[in-house]
């Protein structure tokens, strides 16, 4: 009865979750409440973790709201730093960067500095450090943009959403990199689908398969720790696996379509083409079966293998018809004889990732509340749930999964880049690869 009652709060959070994604999470403060920051007011804006999407991040930021300046930025690697803050001085104008030498801060531990000089941060480091610096940023009373996924294992999860009850009780705004929430195709499709357009999702399948990312080869005089975090797409303790990384995208979309979060999960995966010394030890495909409580089954996969069939999307199946949606704007709603429901056009829709900026520039002015922080977290969660799956090659569940103590993530005001990393290569080179079948969770 207990569980089947956890089970009952997830679906229920999901509705409520989808209000504040694709809107505003509408709170009883918001009767009577002010706009903390007039239009004209600067906002002082942080970034901490400064790579590729660091950047985009802090751009589509600036150009979200007229009077936001970057005043702060903080980053392991000064020179990841210093190629961001160029990058950003080509785009703009020194009215919107402002951010002194002595504002620029490197190494671990800089998070803290480069929050504590703003009114709103973006936290892009790789996800393993995100829970750490979220729940900083809340402590704070600072507003947050953070991208996904939010948490590498199950201790991160509940640290996020610990952090997200008391950023609701500060009335402050969390929005999560999830953008496919912000894209009008998305909301479109899901907004007549919850009409019944499809009737019930009975089934689908979500897909991101490609050929792989970016790999960062050792260096000489390079310590473990400084490699890892270079290369950091390949540790579980600060990536996560792509199942998080990338594939988070379509498993969250699984979950605002059908309305819960996943009961169970079991699947298979492993390395067949990327398992060189310079992979880390995750894998490089997973399939995974998600079951609902309502009976849904998503079935799930993400492949990174060069020379492969590229597909990243999601395919739902109803009791009076079918949806297909991605990432680049598509939308289709049929009928089973193949009458055309709902066809979305895109010719004019704003870019996601801009306008998850714009609805929380503009939540902000107006004294309003998104908080995407706990969808955030059990699409992740759904996510580290799957990867557990594969692992192991047993059914994992929600609730015990949720019941472990697993933290694979050291604290990072302990760090430095002389420290040992949470996982280490043998006599060989080769780090340990989890095995289906010896590998245990639960």
């Amino acid at each position: 009865m207990e569980q089947k009652k956890n089970n009952l709060s997830r679906r229920n959070f999901v509705k409520g979750s989808t209000l504040a994604a694709g809107g505003i999470l509408l709170t009883p403060s918001l009767l009577t409440a002010s706009p903390i920051f007039n239009k004209t007011k600067k906002l002082k804006l942080a970034v901490v973790g400064c790579g590729g999407r660091g950047t985009g991040a802090v751009s589509q930021a600036l150009r979200a709201d007229e009077n936001v300046k970057l005043v702060a930025m903080a980053d392991a690697f000064e020179d990841r730093l210093e190629d961001a803050y160029t990058s950003l001085t080509k785009m703009f104008q020194t009215d919107k960067l402002h951010v002194k030498p002595s504002h620029k801060f490197v190494g671990f531990g800089s998070y803290k500095k480069a929050i504590d000089a703003a009114d709103v941060v973006i936290l892009t480091t790789p996800p393993g450090f995100r829970p750490q610096h979220f729940e900083y940023a809340i402590s704070q009373g600072k507003h947050v943009f953070m991208e996904k996924p939010v948490a590498t294992d199950v201790a991160g999860i509940k640290k996020v959403l610990e952090a997200t009850k008391m950023a609701k009780a500060k009335k402050l705004n969390v929005v999560v990199g999830l953008q496919r929430h912000y894209q009008a195709s998305y909301i479109e499709a899901y907004n007549r689908i919850q009409k019944g357009a499809i009737g019930q999702i009975v089934s689908g399948q979500v897909y991101w398969n490609g050929s792989g990312v970016w790999v960062r080869p050792r260096k000489d005089h390079q310590t473990e720790m400084a490699y890892q975090m270079r290369n950091w797409y390949y540790f579980n303790w600060i990536c996560g696996d792509h199942i998080l990384e990338q594939h988070i995208h379509n498993i969250d979309i699984a979950n605002w379509f059908v309305g819960g979060y996943p009961i169970k999960a079991s699947g298979t995966g492993g390395r067949e083409v990327r398992k060189g010394k310079d992979h880390g030890h995750i894998f490089d495909h997973h399939v995974v079966e998600f079951e609902y409580e309502n009976g849904t089954i998503i079935s799930s996969q993400c492949r990174h293998q060069p020379g492969t069939k590229h597909r990243v999307d999601e395919f739902f199946q109803g009791t009076l018809g079918t949806s297909y949606t991605d990432g680049g704007g598509s939308a289709k709603l049929k009928k089973y004889d193949g009458t055309n429901i709902y066809t979305h056009d895109n010719e004019n829709d704003i870019n996601p990732y801009q306008q998850e900026h714009n609805r929380l520039f503009k939540s902000i002015r107006n004294g309003e509340v998104i908080n995407d922080a706990e969808n955030g977290a059990k699409s992740t969660m759904t996510a580290i749930m799957g990867r557990m799956a594969t692992y192991s090659g047993k059914e994992i569940t929600w609730d015990k999964a949720m019941a472990l103590n697993h933290k694979i993530v050291p604290d990072e005001d302990t760090l430095t880049f002389d420290s040992v990393p949470p996982v280490i290569r043998d006599e060989y080179g080769n780090y340990p690869v989890p095995v289906p079948g010896k590998t245990n969770f639960i």
